[in-house]
């Protein structure tokens, strides 16, 4: 008759564990990087773990909309995300691993309008044949960089918090910041990194920066990181031929959305 669904929501469990997290997470690094840097001490106070069998979903609070992260096999998922439903917020941003939207029917339905096909990538080996370029940023760099972004990148999701953690470089043109790439995790401790807000302005694009800003922010990272990660759009062909240059290889897809109960 099959297990009853009540008796798979008793076994979800809230962990508070970093040990029993990462020992979990650590199996497939380069999938989980974002989680595994999510247990770091600048991170964990923003983040809620669940576990149900080896499944881990982690509930991001850093930001105004709460991410849900959960990649697994198809059933475990399934099962974690259906005993986890009634725990979620009304709200949620979500990177899921492909088919687990299922299971969040029909307490939370999709906005069609977000997210879509990514990729997940990991740095393979630093490719020599990109000059890397770029100056360490800091806070002081805190209202340029915003600027460069609304006028370059308006739907980032940059925390400026971030810039606490040394790991974002930019490129400078006539004493302005032109080209940036930065991180959304960096975690020395758990020795992962995970690149983001990548950007470049509209009046200095096609001339490589992005790729000589990127390669500059690796070198940084290798320092301290042994799995550097991103995530681009599945779409986005010409940001994954910058990133395979690099000398980043496909690793997962996944979904990005945002959901609301229905």
């Amino acid at each position: 008759m099959g297990e009853p669904r009540d008796t798979i929501a008793d076994m979800l469990r809230s962990v508070h564990d970093r040990a029993e997290l990462a020992a979990l997470l650590r199996k497939d690094s380069a999938l989980h990087a974002y989680e595994l840097g999510d247990l770091d001490d600048f991170f964990w106070p923003y983040t809620t773990w669940y576990r149900h069998d080896d499944a881990v979903a982690l509930l991001y609070h850093g930001q105004e909309t709460p991410t849900l992260l959960a990649f697994a096999d198809p059933e475990p998922l399934a099962d974690l995300l259906r005993a986890l439903t009634p725990l979620l917020p009304r709200v949620f941003y979500s990177h899921l691993s492909p088919g687990a939207e299922a299971a969040l029917r029909p307490a939370f339905a999709r906005d069609p309008h977000t997210g879509g096909p990514h990729l997940k990538m990991v740095l393979d080996r630093l490719a020599g044949d990109v000059t890397p370029e770029g100056d360490v940023l800091t806070v002081a760099d805190r209202d340029e960089l915003e600027r460069l972004y609304a006028e370059a990148y308006p739907g980032n999701w940059f925390d400026p918090r971030m810039l606490e953690t040394g790991q974002y470089v930019g490129v400078r043109r006539a004493g302005r910041i032109v080209a940036v790439a930065g991180v959304h995790v960096w975690s020395p401790e758990y020795r992962v990194s995970a690149i983001g807000n990548v950007t470049t302005h509209p009046d200095h694009r096609g001339h490589g920066l992005a790729g000589r800003v990127t390669a500059a922010l690796c070198h940084l990272l290798r320092r301290t990181t042994d799995v550097i990660s991103l995530n681009v759009r599945a779409d986005n062909a010409a940001a994954i031929a910058v990133y395979e240059r690099l000398g980043f290889v496909p690793t997962a897809g996944y979904d990005e959305a945002t959901y609301r109960i229905a």
